[in-house]
């Protein structure tokens, strides 16, 4: 099964959500306002990607959180203390597939390579 982990609000993930229905492909979506960050997940991404990919740097939750705490995301472990306090600095989709790849953003044209 996959399952895609964002927050309903944002582009993206409505993008590659609709993506996903729309190739016909069964998915659960996981939203981390309602539910939360999966602490076992995170850990599990941030081993797959790495937490520079992970930590979303260009939107307005990291531009909103003061100089020190942005200087402190300098490696895994400070990366997923900051990703599970501030939920909205993960960048999405995360999607974990059903062969346990994990990816991050919404990319068609790499999707399709992956039916």
């Amino acid at each position: 099964m996959i399952t895609v982990h964002g927050i309903p609000n944002c582009d993206t993930v409505k993008k590659a959500r609709t993506w996903l229905t729309e190739q016909g492909l069964a998915y659960t979506y996981h939203d981390f306002k309602k539910q939360g960050v999966p602490e076992g997940a995170l850990a599990q991404w941030l081993q797959a990607v790495g937490w520079e990919t992970l930590v979303n740097r260009k939107g307005t939750t990291w531009r909103g959180l003061d100089e020190a705490t942005r200087a402190a995301v300098v490696d895994a472990d400070s990366a997923r203390a900051a990703l599970l306090a501030h939920p909205s600095l993960i960048k999405r989709p995360v999607v974990q597939w059903s062969d346990g790849a994990v990816t991050v953003g919404f990319d068609a044209a790499a999707w399709a390579q992956r039916r």
